[in-house]
């Protein structure tokens, strides 16, 4: 195992719980988290979006879409973060404004949190959300002429753990975790409640195979070392897979600012979810 990549184990649990502690890392992750939400409310209220499509039983699995207006569209899945146990879809719809600015629908899935689901169920469900979007989108009248994963945070995991369905051209994963074993180890695991097993069963990182996904893998200049880590270690271990990915750092973005790169029309992250879409 590379030194740097098991460095955290070296650590106590009090260290290991504030390398993880994104939103203690940045003074104003609160005030980012209101703006998304206000930001959120007027999106899913404009006119053509589908909301709350259910995708399974349980009272999360839902999904929303919003028409870009272009033709035969790609079609770009979102996943929002909270280290599977905190948020809703409902607070990101906002993340939809580069891509549809660029003729991109967007569907942004939900999930349940831990602990009322365990983290295998979660993935499961994020799975299951894929699967419904590439059976069900047509049918709304999305063209999902191309389909994009993406995810921040926990939801990078969670796309991540969603690139092997084979509808699925691309992915960008923002500030994601893809070795779970450090998580398991923290105070973050007393939700979620993984053991060793089921922890390397989620890890992406460990169970890399052939792919046609194309990945950018990104995360902020001013994250967190482990953050920074896990996502280049993820980036350098699909390309080792003989699997095509891009690394791009964000200068100067922090866990919570690197979004404002994917809700603006002119932001680096729309960018690369362009450069996915059309491929």
């Amino acid at each position: 195992m590379d030194r740097k990549a098991s460095a955290w184990r070296s650590m106590d649990r009090a260290t290991l719980d504030k390398a993880y502690n994104n939103a203690g890392a940045v003074a104003d992750a609160q005030t980012w988290l209101a703006g998304w939400r206000d930001a959120a409310a007027k999106r899913r209220a404009m006119p053509g979006a589908v909301l709350d499509q259910a995708y399974g039983p349980r009272e999360r699995n839902r999904i929303d879409l919003f028409p870009s207006g272009a033709k035969d569209a790609p079609l770009m899945l979102f996943f929002h973060g909270g280290y599977w146990q905190r948020n809703a879809k409902e607070g990101f719809a906002s993340m939809a404004d580069g891509a549809l600015a660029h003729g991109i629908d967007v569907a942004l899935a939900g999930y349940t949190l831990c602990p009322d689901a365990t983290m295998t169920e979660v993935v499961a469900e994020a799975q299951a959300a894929v699967a419904w979007v590439a059976a069900n989108a047509r049918g709304l009248g999305f063209g999902m002429r191309t389909l994009v994963l993406s995810g921040w945070s926990a939801g990078g995991h969670l796309a991540a753990s969603c690139v092997t369905n084979a509808a699925v051209t691309g992915a960008l994963l923002i500030s994601g975790v893809y070795d779970l074993a450090p998580i398991q180890a923290g105070g973050l695991n007393d939700a979620l409640r993984m053991d060793e097993a089921e922890a390397d069963r989620l890890s992406p990182i460990r169970h890399i195979a052939r792919s046609r996904a194309r990945l950018v893998v990104t995360w902020g200049g001013d994250e967190l070392p482990e953050l920074r880590r896990q996502s280049a270690d993820f980036a350098a271990a699909w390309t080792a897979a003989g699997n095509a990915a891009e690394t791009l750092p964000i200068p100067g973005a922090n866990h919570f600012s690197i979004l404002d790169q994917l809700s603006r029309p002119d932001g680096a992250l729309t960018a690369a979810v362009v450069s996915l879409a059309r491929a």
